[in-house]
């Protein structure tokens, strides 16, 4: 009888210590209203500031111009951190701080776009940072470009810009 209530007795304790364990590492979890909170401000996922009067106006004579039917099209863009082209294609324009804006030629809003922070020159390595990229509303022919630095908050920033069209 007294092994059967060591057994019963340490089998209790293992239980509850399992148990407590258990809840302690689900406390531990972080809740979904703390990773939330935990966001910067200045990140506004859907945000990009209204279409000018100038992007409106570039824009329509950029698609009034006749191009040629090709296939697909890849085009590579350069931009200074003050918003003026290096090189490459397009016309760019700046908006705000680390908000810049795109145009090609023809129509690029079923495109993949690729960003990145980059240097203009040939030397060294570019700042830290992040570049995200997305069409441009309202405007077919146009990529809206935001660059961060490395702790999320808006930065003017050098990027390389590829958009391959089908």
């Amino acid at each position: 009888m007294p092994t059967f209530l060591r057994r019963k007795a340490a089998v209790t304790l293992g239980v509850l210590a399992l148990t407590l364990a258990g809840g302690g590492i689900a406390a531990a979890q972080p809740s979904a209203k703390s990773v939330d909170l935990a966001q910067p401000v200045a990140r506004k996922v859907d945000s990009q500031p209204a279409v000018s009067a100038e992007s409106a106006r570039l824009s329509r004579s950029l698609l009034a111009k006749p191009s040629a039917d090709i296939a697909t099209t890849v085009d590579i863009v350069v931009v200074n951190a003050n918003g003026t082209k290096a090189r490459g294609v397009g016309f760019v324009i700046k908006y705000g701080v680390g908000e810049y804006e795109v145009q090609f030629g023809h129509v690029v809003s079923r495109g993949v776009y690729v960003a990145s922070i980059g240097r203009p020159d040939d030397c060294c390595i570019p700042p830290g940072g992040e570049a995200s990229v997305a069409p441009r509303l309202q405007t077919p022919n146009g990529v809206f470009v935001q660059t961060r630095n490395s702790a999320g908050a808006p930065a003017n920033l050098p990027f390389h810009l590829v958009v391959h069209t089908p």
